[in-house]
């Protein structure tokens, strides 16, 4: 049984119930707000009960990997990652100035958790599909690796060269979440879990503010495929 499927809570002097007051500290990205707020829930569930990673074991080989692919808009990550204790709540408040670790983009190089530097949208799907050819190709079979993206973000071809080759490829300990508030240009006919599945991967829909719900979804069992997790939200106005 892959460690993904058992819970890991992490306990921190901080709860749910403090990420808005967190992301409140950090102000000068408005305009991306619905894009970090859509990320909220997801994030939190998957670093408090399900990802193997933490501020101590952050540079373990046998780690599991989360990519930000929805880049902008970074405040919901930096106030999840505060949380989980991979930096101070004091370093939030001077999010986007030009002394900060904190970028309107996160830094890899910069922010303490961070697998990627991210923003231009697209590329996150098809580095997670290379992390987790590379976790194979070493020998390392237990490492999971997430990536979070936005509906939108999946009209960038790259994306469907990285789900099309994933699924054939048998890559059964990548994962995706897509968020999807509604804002995609064009949507998907027959929906977005459609177009995974038609790739061969396994999928989910879920209400994306429901927590035992995007729980159960991120831990369900999808032997021999990558997985996929549609998280429903309310549309981007």
């Amino acid at each position: 049984m892959h460690m993904t499927t058992q819970t890991h809570e992490k306990r921190t002097p901080y709860g749910y119930e403090d990420l808005g007051r967190l992301m409140g500290l950090m102000t000068g990205a408005e305009k991306h707000g619905p894009a970090a707020t859509s990320t909220l829930d997801a994030l939190w569930v998957l670093y408090d009960r399900v990802l193997r990673v933490t501020p101590e074991t952050a540079g373990d080989r046998g780690r599991d990997r989360f990519l930000l692919s929805k880049g902008h808009g970074p405040m919901a990550y930096y106030a999840v990652l505060a949380a989980k204790g991979f930096f101070g709540e004091e370093v939030l408040p001077g999010f986007g100035s030009y002394d900060s670790p904190l970028g309107h983009h996160p830094d890899r190089l910069l922010v303490p958790g961070a697998e990627i530097g991210s923003g231009s949208l697209g590329h996150g799907l098809p580095l997670a599909v290379g992390t987790a050819l590379g976790l194979r190709a070493q020998g390392l079979r237990d490492p999971a690796v997430w990536v979070l993206l936005g509906d939108a973000e999946l009209d960038e071809g790259s994306n469907h060269e990285a789900l099309a080759f994933a699924g054939p490829a048998g890559l059964d300990r990548l994962h995706a979440i897509v968020v999807d508030n509604a804002s995609a240009t064009h949507g998907w006919p027959g929906g977005i879990a459609s177009r995974f599945e038609a790739a061969g991967w396994s999928a989910a829909t879920v209400d994306g503010r429901d927590h035992e719900a995007l729980y159960a979804a991120f831990t369900a069992p999808h032997p021999g495929r990558p997985h996929v997790v549609v998280a429903r939200v309310e549309p981007k106005k």
